[in-house]
Formats: C-alpha cells, sequence, structure tokens
C-alpha cells in the first residue's frame, strides 16, 4: 500500500513501504506478527511476574571476595554466633528481674524461640539456657553451674541465688542489662530452615513480632535488634513504597497529558513504561531472582527510563502528524530519526548498570542485572513497540496542530517561545562563557563540599530507617542499658593446634584490648586474657592488686581448660577479642580496624596472626573497605562506558566532551548533596550515582543528536540548538521537571532510604536536564560551531536531502531543491538513508 507524503501545498509524493533501513522495514511492514508477538511474551511476562517474591539475605550482603570476610568465612563454624544474629530484649517494666512472674515469662519465651525455624540452637544464650554459667572460687578452686540455680521454683531464696549467679556470672552489661531490669535472649539465625530453603526475613520478622504482641500483653517490654528485624521492616515497608510508585505514575500521566491535551498517546506512553516495569518483573523470577529491599526502586528507573524514550517518540510523531503526515509515516520517520539516538541512549543506561556488576557485593550486582534487563527491555517496549501503536492510534488532531504552534523555521528569534530565546543565549559568546564560569566554581565548591564524603554508615542503628522508627528506638534501648552493645567487632588470633593458652601469644592480645579499649567508640571488650586477670584477683579474694596478666604457664592452661568456648575454639588454635562499640558509623570502624592492622603488621609472626574480621561491626567494616575501593572504580567504568558509546554514536571527541560534561558536574554536585544530607557511600547508596549518569545521558543524547543533525545542513548553532529545543529539548525539561515532582514525593516515605534516594534522584534530574539546556549549548559554542564554519556547499546538501521534516517547514528550506527533483525520487532516496548524527 502506498501512503502520500505532502512535499509542498499542492504536491503529494506517495511513501515507499519498502524505504528506510532493514530493522524499520521489517518491524513497519509486518506491525500485526510483531504486535502478536508482543501480545504473547507480555502475557506470559505478567504470569511469571506473579511468582516474584521479595526478600533479602544476610549472605548477600557480604563482599565475599575481601581479605576480612575471606577470614571469617574460613573460620564461620568455630566462632561464636558473629556472623547474622537478632537480640531480644526481654524488660520487666515493673521492677527488677529477680521477679518470680517476669522470670516464668522469660522461660516462655526463650523456649518459643528455641524452636523457632533457622534458629542456631547450640549457640543461642538467654538466661535460661545451660550454656550461660557463672563461675566462682572456692578454697577448693574454680566452681560453677548455670546460672539458674539447681532446683529454682521460684522462692525468695531462689531469686536470691540467682542474683548471686549473675552477679558471678560476668554477663551485666552483656545478657543482662547493667540496671538489671532486662535481659536478653541471643539469637544467631541459620542460613537456611530446617527444609533447606533460605530463611523468608519477611515471615520471620511477623513472626517476631507477634511474639512481641502477645508478651507485652502479658506485662513485657520487648525490644529486637539485629540485620533480619532490619530486612524484615523494610520489606514490610515495601507497600508504602508502592504507593508512592503509584502516585509517581501518576503524577508523570497528568504532566505528560498537560503538555499533550491528547489522551490515547499519553495513555500509551505510560502503559508501554509500564509494560516495561512488568516484563522486568516477570523476566527475574524466570531467571531464578528474588527483588531484593535495595532493589526495590529499580522498577520505578525503568519506568522513568521509559517515559522519557517513550515522551520524545510521542513527541515526534505529533509534531510529524501536526505538519501533514499520515500517522504511519508519522512513526516510521520518528522511529528513523530517533531510534539511534535512543538505542545508545539505552545501551549507555545498560552498560552503566552493568559496570555494578564489577563490585563484589551481591546484591548490588543482583541491583545491576534487574537494572540491566529493565533497560534491555525498554529497547523493545518504549523503541519499537511504542511507535507501532502510535501508527494504528496516531494522536488527536487539536494535539498535533498544537505541538507545531511554535516550530521554527527561518526567523527563530521572533518565533522562538520566550524560554526558548532565554535558553538560546547561551550558544553566544558571552552567555556562554558566563554559564561555563558558573558550572566551573559550582565544580570547585562542590568537589571540596565532595571531599568531606564519607564511607558507610553516619548514624547509629539502621540509616535505612528513620531515627523515631520501632528498630531504631530498639537500638537506642540496647545501647543505653547493655555495656556490650550489638556492634561487635572481633578480632581473630591464629595460633597453632593446642597452643592457644601460651604466655607469649595471650600477652600480645592482651596488650592489644588494653589499647583497644583507649580508643574513642569502644564500650568493652572480652578474651581469655581478661577472663585470666579477673580469676586471678577473685582467687586472691578480689584485691584489686592481683588484677595483672602473669606469666605463669600452668595457671593460664588451667583457666584455659574452664573458659567458655567462645573465647577459643575445640582444637585450641582460635582465640577471639570481642569488641563492643557504641556505634557503627563510618569513623568508628576506620579507627578501630586501622589500629589493628598497625598492631598485626608490627606483632604477627609465622605461629601467630591477628586476623581482622567478624562480627556485625566487623563485617560493616569490610564492606565499608569494599565500597569506598569500588567508588571511584565504578565512576570511572561508568564515564568509560558512556564516553565510549557516546564516540561510536557521533564520532568527534568534542561531541563526547559536550555530552559528558554537564553529567560530570551533576555527579559532583550530587556527592556534595550527600554530604549536606549526612548520607555515607554503603550498599544502598553507591548504585546512585551510576543510575544517575545513566538516565542523565539520555537527556544530553536527544539535544545534542538533533543539533548536530542541523549542523550538518549548514544552520547555525542557534538555529540548531533552537530546532533540538522544540524537538526533542521540550520533552527534555517535561520529563526531568515530571520525574523530579514524582520522586520528591518520597520525602513523606517512613522508610528513610527511600526518601533519600527521592531526594538525591529529584536532584540528579533536574541537574542532568539543566545541564542539557544550558551547559550543553554553552560547551558547543566553543567546541562545535567552529568545526562546521567551513562546511563545503557538498556536505551541506547532502544533508539537505537527508532531511524529513516535513512541508510547512521544508517549504521556507527546501522549495527549490524539491522543484528541481522528481518527489518521488527525493522522498524514496531520503527514506532510505539513515540520519546520521555523526561528524
Amino acid at each position: 500500500m502506498k501512503y502520500e507524503v505532502p512535499v509542498s501545498d499542492t504536491k503529494k509524493a506517495p511513501f515507499d513501504p519498502n524505504s528506510g533501513q532493514l530493522i524499520e522495514r521489517i518491524l513497519f511492514n509486518h506491525r500485526l506478527i510483531v504486535l502478536m508477538i508482543f501480545t504473547v511474551l507480555s502475557v506470559i511476562l505478567a504470569w511469571q511476574s506473579s511468582k516474584l517474591t521479595i526478600n533479602a539475605s544476610f549472605e548477600k550482603t557480604l563482599p565475599t571476595e575481601q581479605s576480612y570476610i575471606k577470614n571469617y568465612l574460613n573460620y564461620e563454624t568455630e566462632l561464636t554466633g558473629l556472623g547474622n544474629a537478632l537480640r531480644i530484649a526481654v524488660a520487666n517494666p515493673g521492677g527488677s528481674i529477680y521477679d518470680a512472674h517476669y522470670l516464668e515469662l522469660l522461660r516462655q519465651l526463650s523456649d518459643e524461640v528455641f524452636l523457632m525455624p533457622g534458629v542456631d540452637r547450640v549457640q543461642m544464650k538467654s538466661l535460661w539456657t545451660p550454656s550461660t554459667r557463672w563461675i566462682g572460687i572456692t578454697e577448693e578452686g574454680l566452681e560453677g553451674g548455670p546460672v539458674i540455680p539447681e532446683g529454682y521454683d521460684g522462692s525468695p531464696e531462689s531469686l536470691q541465688q540467682l542474683k548471686a549467679n549473675v552477679a558471678r556470672s560476668g554477663q551485666i552489661g552483656q545478657l543482662i542489662a547493667a540496671d538489671e531490669e532486662s535481659t536478653v535472649i541471643y539469637m544467631p539465625l541459620l542460613n537456611q530452615d530446617a527444609t533447606g530453603k533460605p530463611l523468608d526475613y519477611a515471615s520471620y520478622s511477623e513472626k517476631l513480632e507477634k511474639l512481641r504482641a502477645k508478651y507485652q500483653e502479658k506485662g513485657l517490654d520487648i525490644h529486637i535488634t539485629g540485620f533480619t528485624k532490619v530486612m524484615g521492616d523494610l520489606i514490610a515497608g515495601v507497600q508504602t513504597v508502592i504507593w508512592f510508585f503509584v502516585v509517581a505514575v501518576v503524577i508523570a500521566t497528568l504532566m505528560v497529558f498537560w503538555y499533550t491535551r491528547c489522551v490515547r498517546s499519553t495513555g500509551l506512553v505510560v502503559f508501554a513504561s509500564l509494560l516495561a516495569v512488568v516484563w522486568q518483573l516477570g523476566i527475574l523470577p524466570t531467571l531464578g531472582y528474588d527483588l531484593d529491599p535495595y532493589s526495590i526502586l529499580v522498577p520505578f528507573l525503568v519506568f522513568a527510563i521509559g517515559m522519557s524514550h517513550g515522551a520524545q517518540k510521542m513527541n515526534g510523531i505529533m509534531q510529524d502528524v501536526g505538519r501533514g503526515f499520515d500517522k504511519l509515516v508519522a512513526a516510521r520517520f520518528t522511529f528513523r530519526r530517533l531510534f539511534l539516538a535512543g538505542l545508545t541512549a539505552l545501551l549507555a543506561d545498560a552498560v552503566g548498570f552493568a559496570v555494578l556488576l564489577v563490585i563484589d557485593i551481591k546484591v548490588i550486582q543482583e541491583l545491576a542485572i534487574a537494572a540491566s534487563i529493565g533497560v534491555a527491555v525498554l529497547i523493545f517496549t518504549n523503541l519499537i513497540l511504542l511507535p507501532i501503536l502510535l501508527s494504528y492510534v496516531g494522536v488527536s488532531t487539536s494535539a498535533a496542530q498544537r505541538s507545531v504552534v511554535n516550530d521554527i523555521t527561518s526567523d527563530e528569534s521572533k518565533k522562538a517561545p520566550i524560554l526558548w530565546r532565554l535558553l538560546d543565549k547561551f550558544t553566544q559568546r558571552k552567555w556562554a562563557t558566563a554559564a561555563l564560569i558558573c558550572g566551573f566554581i559550582l565544580a570547585a565548591g562542590g568537589y571540596y563540599q565532595s571531599t568531606y564524603l564519607k564511607i558507610g554508615d553516619l548514624d547509629q542503628g539502621a540509616p535505612e530507617l528513620r531515627k523515631d522508627s520501632r528498630y531504631n528506638q530498639d537500638v537506642a534501648f540496647m545501647n543505653k542499658h547493655y555495656g556490650a552493645s550489638s556492634d561487635v567487632l572481633a578480632i581473630m588470633i591464629k595460633t597453632p593446634d593446642g597452643q592457644c593458652s601460651q604466655y607469649q601469644t595471650l600477652n600480645k592480645i592482651d596488650a592489644l584490648e588494653w589499647q583497644l579499649r583507649q580508643l574513642p567508640g569502644v564500650e568493652s571488650t572480652n578474651s581469655l586474657p581478661l577472663l585470666s586477670r579477673r580469676v586471678l584477683a577473685g582467687l586472691n579474694e578480689g584485691n584489686p592488686k592481683w588484677y595483672e596478666f602473669l606469666e605463669n604457664q600452668r595457671m593460664l592452661n588451667y583457666i584455659t581448660a574452664g573458659a567458655p568456648r567462645g573465647l577459643y575454639n575445640n582444637s585450641c588454635n582460635l582465640l577471639t577479642i570481642y569488641t563492643y562499640l557504641e556505634d557503627h558509623k563510618a569513623d568508628t570502624l576506620s579507627r578501630i580496624v586501622s589500629h589493628v592492622e598497625q598492631f598485626a603488621a608490627q606483632n604477627n609472626t609465622d605461629d601467630v596472626q591477628f586476623l581482622l574480621a567478624a562480627g556485625s561491626a566487623g563485617i560493616q567494616a569490610a564492606t565499608n573497605i569494599t565500597v569506598k575501593e569500588a567508588w571511584y572504580n565504578m565512576l570511572f567504568l561508568v564515564y568509560g562506558a558512556v564516553i565510549i558509546l557516546s564516540f561510536i554514536t557521533f564520532r568527534s571527541w568534542r561531541a563526547v566532551v559536550v555530552a559528558v560534561l554537564p553529567l560530570m558536574l551533576t555527579s559532583v554536585l550530587a556527592e556534595a548533596l550527600m554530604v549536606q544530607l549526612e548520607m555515607g557511600v554503603k550498599v544502598a547508596t553507591l548504585p546512585v550515582i551510576a543510575l544517575g549518569v545513566g538516565i542523565g545521558i539520555d537527556y544530553a543524547l536527544y539535544i545534542l543528536s538533533i543539533t548536530l543533525m542541523e549542523l550538518r545542513r549548514g544552520s547555525s548553532l542557534s538555529k540548531a540548538y533552537l530546532r533540538a529545543l522544540n524537538f526533542t529539548g521540550k520533552v527534555v525539561m517535561l520529563t526531568g521537571i515530571t520525574l523530579s515532582i514524582g520522586v520528591i514525593t518520597w520525602v513523606l516515605s517512613p522508610i528513610k532510604f527511600q526518601a533519600d534516594m527521592g531526594l538525591l534522584l529529584a536532584f540528579m534530574f533536574l541537574w542532568n536536564m539543566l545541564g542539557a539546556l544550558i551547559l550543553l549549548p554553552a560547551l558547543a559554542h566553543f567546541l562545535l560551531k567552529p568545526s562546521y564554519a567551513n562546511a563545503n556547499q557538498q556536505e551541506v546538501s547532502e544533508a539537505r536531502d537527508q532531511d524529513v521534516t516535513p512541508p510547512q517547514t521544508m517549504k521556507a528550506e527546501k522549495a527549490e531543491s524539491i522543484a528541481d527533483a522528481s518527489s518521488e525520487k527525493t522522498l524514496s532516496d531520503t527514506s532510505n538513508r539513515p540520519l546520521s548524527t555523526s561528524l
């Protein structure tokens, strides 16, 4: 079938369906088949998306190739509960723990916790577990037994005996609060439950909340901390995240409709973008992936990128229809003009996300996979499916006519809108110079501020949650009432088999332990040498003068034989120093780790080696080190990928500089903003800058591709930029503002992680937009304009032949060339020649 294409007021030329490049002919000449394939795939993936689960994994947050984590994993089975563990503080609001009713409820709760799936029952501790023991000094030597006395019956005598046992247990400040009004049930967790399945953190958190409610009704006060509870609370907040996602979609829809006043085209853009999310969520379970709480924002990013590309396609088709083209021809011409720029932008996004795979933290790697899948899907839903759907549905006549009201022909300075004329000033030397100077000042100030950016957490508790959240209130309770906090950094000391009690080894441990207790942020420590000091003083009637570490090997062997196995292992070739910290802030961990490494460098021998690190704080320290190493490597790789793809597209280093420099400014300012927001670089925030770079390059590519095409036609930079603003720039502005408004609503989220990401993403959306609209033309004034000043007439003529701008615009610029050539031949040649944006 032949479609007529207007070439003047009086002439119409037939459009050849066999024109254009191969991919265009395959897609648009077989539209029904393409739609059938998309329909089948959509149904299958929508069904698969219903199988997607949201879960977390402690192991996925570990940088398994980091040296500290390797040490931890090598000795994981011989360490006592230093991995994923929960602490349940059970308080008696009516008084002390020496209350028969309280102790009975504590026993019931301890038994229920013991029977929960996934609990490492051998390592579990509470006041009622046999492993919680006391040690006393008598005339016969060391004696001990369970803290709960044998024959306990709740009588005043039994309670008095319990109080004496607690005093001799050394558990005050650890399992028993310093004020003796609460005790802790310590729950080390296994990686799997009894069925061999990974722990379901959401389900586990719900069970803990039911226990909390049950025993609080009985008069106890329950506080729960640990990685599992953090993940459970984040997963529980997913429903809120989904509602904010819905709000963002509604805002984006309303803004696009306000711009187009066309229901059908707006609906199709939103539909294609949401379809991409459905495809992404369907592919993940098909490949065996869950959705992690840290990846919960990825579907919105896919939707945001889809809206950006979809709006560009819709705008191009709308303008072509407004100039007189048939909706199918308009769809094909828009596909022809923008497919290369859109494909390059999406490939840059995908590669930028894929770069995160080099980071040795599985949760980030899975985020990278999820984001890359989503971006790859957009190539099909928004670059291919959307133009085909619009070729059937078209756009409303009034919307199409409105889209070309400000179409720019020959007298741009008078006809262009006021905002366009203002932005066009940045193509002039004075304004361009001022913009670049301002950009340089912002870059310098942002860089200076970014030097204060910290690696790791900057707050106590879980920074992913609000400070007033239930979890962080529980953390505050633990820190207030227990000297041994949940932030434990464990140092492992490796010795030859059977030689863990040697004086030379224990003396080094004693020296390190003393030094650690002098460091800010260290609350207390525990080790075998410290136990030896306490026992020696106890054997001498508690005289503090005997609180020494003596070179008496027989006594050390005697004390070691009765010491808890948590201080050394069964083979007596591994010792542990438990360092209890005030918090897990980046500065605290860095200070402790640096001191231990320095000590190890000075004291390690072939037989005795000090190894970092285990415990929650030790794992956090290892993660911080990995994130720090990955931070700038990631940025280097992301920008490297963007630069290479941009160069392949434009084949000009000048154009690459024009496109990339505004992105770099946004990255620097985003780091400065993180400092102001007191956000550290960690697992939750590490990918955001990379994601921002990927989305930002879209804006630059769309504007620059049209600008370069007009420059090739011999247009001035001012005219080229105005045409780019009119064709793609206004959609860049629309999507930048729309998406910023959509994500800024996240600051109201009860999940602080989502609120911080919303603020950071809104900032990056806006600044990437401003960079593309202001800095890009300013840089182009100095880098691109001179390269076209001497363009020869043949190049201009060839570029004019490649133009597919329709009738009203062509009348003013190409009337002679069209009159001199056969209309059919001209349009046929144009349709078969790709619109290269290369220089």
